[in-house]
């Protein structure tokens, strides 16, 4: 059984019980603290004919309709030397909605302010209607409470640098923390926390991002060149090399359960076929730079390209690959979340921005952010609701209906 680190000290990893008693939650009151803004760009035509150096003017009002770039998969590749069978179906249906989405013109941009130097990377919304934050720059955990404004951290420990966070059907947050070379659990109601280091013989390996499949097991990336998964009941850990070393940095898991990350540095997506086994997915455009990788309901992988300014779509089932131009002179995706309605949204570190896509409409609605750096690094929401965090401002920042 792994080691946690349990107030400092250093003692066996505690299995947590599938059965514990359902957790009561309080409701959080108050007067928010908040600045709104309006959408800052009406529909923007999606320039899906080319890379980023043939996007769509970013200061187009109007609804293009346009054509998506479809391919068929390239070779795919797996650890072990074999290739997947290709497909040659090319589908473009539209996704089914089963919860009607916001109209663009009714959603606004809202901001809340966190410490000086908390420098916050990733996002999750609790499940008592707060936001957890990383707090990269202040080796913390950290708490939003919308509703108030008020904020509060639980330190990690000395070398903290935590980067993702997600959260468990019990409410509990889980960190993937590159300073300590650990996941670590939070509990959402005490801040106790739980450490699970890396092995020793996987020192630095830069942890990134997480994600639960649908047996409750956490997977997750280094992109030093490692992915991993974690028993949260044994406590039993284990680290894999990933192909081509460096890179792994998204990872989600698809409705079917099936768990891919995207590789910055590969420029590849990885599907985990079982452990220690990865099949490598070509994206059409050649050193891309795949960054960050979610699943809509349907089943297809949408994944930013941080390279080449697109946001590519690929289907499992058929093998076929959907690329579309983010909008904007020189965009640069970063972060990528698909909502409840199948609407997905793009963080851009280029135009400083944030894109909804409305891939039956095939158009971009455009929320400049309200900092200028603002840097959001990821997306993640609720229901009517996607929060990002503005890494070089100390603010989060959430989009919902005005």
């Amino acid at each position: 059984m792994a080691g946690a680190l349990r107030y400092g000290r250093l003692v066996a990893a505690v299995p947590k019980s599938r059965s514990r008693p359902t957790k009561v939650r309080s409701t959080l009151r108050g007067s928010p603290r908040r600045l709104v803004l309006p959408v800052a760009a009406a529909l923007l035509a999606a320039g899906c004919s080319g890379p980023a150096s043939e996007a769509p003017d970013a200061a187009a009002s109007t609804a293009t309709s346009g054509q998506a770039t479809t391919t068929t998969a390239r070779d795919s590749v797996t650890t072990t030397g074999s290739v997947q069978v290709e497909s040659t179906v090319a589908s473009t249906e539209a996704t089914t909605q089963t919860i009607e989405p916001i109209p663009a013109a009714e959603l606004v941009i809202e901001t809340f302010g966190v410490p000086e130097g908390s420098r916050p990377h990733d996002v999750a919304p609790a499940a008592d209607g707060g936001v957890w934050y990383t707090a990269q720059g202040a080796a913390a955990l950290g708490y939003l409470d919308p509703e108030t404004g008020e904020t509060r951290h639980i330190a990690l420990g000395a070398g903290s640098r935590p980067h993702g966070v997600i959260v468990d059907d019990e409410g509990d947050a889980w960190i993937t923390d590159g300073g300590l070379n650990a996941i670590v659990e939070v509990d959402a109601e005490t801040g106790e926390t739980r450490v699970f280091p890396l092995p020793p013989d996987r020192p630095n390996a830069n942890l990134n991002t997480a994600t639960f499949d649908l047996e409750g097991r956490l997977w997750f990336t280094g992109q030093n060149g490692i992915y991993g998964v974690l028993d949260p009941v044994s406590g039993s850990l284990e680290v894999y090399d990933a192909p081509r070393g460096q890179g792994p940095y998204g990872i989600d898991g698809s409705p079917n359960g099936e768990v891919f990350f995207a590789s910055l540095a590969g420029s590849y997506v990885g599907e985990i076929v079982a452990p220690g086994q990865v099949t490598e997915l070509e994206p059409p455009t050649p050193d891309q730079g795949a960054r960050r990788i979610w699943f809509d309901s349907s089943g297809r992988a949408w994944v930013s390209e941080w390279n080449t300014g697109q946001l590519s779509a690929y289907q499992p089932a058929t093998g076929v690959w959907e690329t579309y131009a983010l909008p904007g002179a020189s965009p640069q995706p970063y972060a990528v979340y698909v909502d409840e309605s199948d609407i997905v949204w793009v963080s851009d570190f280029g135009g400083n921005s944030i894109h909804r896509f409305d891939p039956v409409g095939l158009s971009f609605t455009t929320f400049s952010l309200p900092n200028d750096p603002g840097e959001v690094r990821q997306l993640l929401g609720r229901q009517g609701e996607v929060w990002g965090a503005e890494s070089a401002a100390d603010t989060l920042v959430v989009i919902r209906r005005r």
